[in-house]
């Protein structure tokens, strides 16, 4: 009697056991996206003159495995392109050149749940790196770190496919050594990236 009840326990937590590692296995998300991204300065100059990076399109994707229905880890891949601009008080830019911007980072995202709701909003987190590719008449390049906060929301419109919405900071500064030789320590740029994408989870 005690063995069969034993054996009885033994079986209904194997099954509790297989049961929950079935219901907190990680979820795959992959989200194309495509958007607008707005530079901040690279340098700025005496007097109110600077050289910045225009804003120009933003194409990227996000790979995200879901930890639980409100955590997940994201990785993201993107490109920006645009002209290089000197900026002149009381005159518009002055293009001079064109710049590519990659952006690799990785970050942490909490999502809020809203019940009866058809949208979820979401926090991310995290760091990477901005590598620009700039050319005025020569080429050169300069990789820097990057910190980023985004925040956006995700619409569902079926069970394993949604519309997200982003907007997403990348705090870092221009390696003015690297792409010039010349030893100058730009101020700390802020750079948004605006986008909309299609999730499908698997």
């Amino acid at each position: 009697m005690i063995r069969h009840f034993v054996l009885s326990l033994a079986a209904v937590g194997l099954f509790a056991g297989r049961s929950a590692v079935a219901q907190t296995s990680p979820r795959i998300e992959v989200t194309p996206y495509a958007g607008y991204m707005v530079f901040g300065d690279f340098v700025k100059g005496p007097l109110g003159t600077s050289i910045s990076h225009a804003g120009g399109t933003l194409l990227g994707a996000q790979l995200g495995v879901a930890i639980t229905p409100n955590v997940a880890l994201v990785g993201n891949a993107a490109r920006a392109s645009g002209d290089i601009n000197i900026g002149i008080p009381f005159l518009d830019g002055i293009s001079v050149g064109s710049s590519a911007a990659w952006m690799f980072d990785g970050a942490l995202q909490l999502s809020l749940p809203l019940p009866e709701r058809a949208f979820t909003p979401f926090v991310q987190l995290g760091a990477g790196a901005m590598r620009h590719e700039v050319k005025i008449g020569l080429s050169t390049d300069a990789t820097n770190f990057v910190g980023t906060v985004g925040a956006g929301a995700d619409f569902g419109l079926t069970r394993s496919i949604g519309l997200r919405v982003m907007a997403k900071d990348y705090i870092g500064r221009f390696d003015v050594q690297e792409a010039t030789t010349l030893d100058y320590t730009p101020d700390i740029a802020h750079n948004f990236g605006f986008s909309a994408g299609l999730k499908i989870a698997f």
